[in-house]
């Protein structure tokens, strides 16, 4: 006899851990830029899909990084306004790592604890 479908849901967004995990990225002069973010949803990747430059694999990075990279109180780290000074004032290498750094999965074992878990 199969389980109840509610079930099999409950289990798959228990095993989501959808807690914010340490991303960090070094930068091209060697710094490291630490932020958080959660793992990426059907839903974050549909909306970033939806805004402006969405349609385009840079523009909807970028709209995951802006969206999603928080400081370790779980601050946003980047405005929506910012992203053509991010384009036009970041070097594209460091811009790449960073939105490469939102999209991929962290490896296990990296979540760190933050002061505050809202994101």
């Amino acid at each position: 006899m199969a389980a109840p479908s509610s079930s099999a849901l409950a289990r798959l967004k228990k095993a989501a851990n959808l807690t914010p995990v340490k991303r960090v990225v070094t930068l091209a002069n060697g710094d490291l830029f630490e932020f958080y973010a959660t793992p990426l949803t059907m839903a974050e990747r549909e909306r970033a899909q939806k805004m402006p430059g969405g349609d385009d694999p840079n523009g909807f990075a970028l709209n995951l990084l802006v969206t999603k990279a928080v400081d370790d109180a779980g601050q946003r780290l980047f405005q929506a306004g910012e992203i053509a000074e991010l384009k036009n004032e970041v070097m594209d290498a460091d811009l790449q790592a960073l939105m490469l750094a939102i999209i991929t999965n962290p490896e296990e074992g990296k979540e760190l604890d933050m002061k505050s878990r809202k994101v």
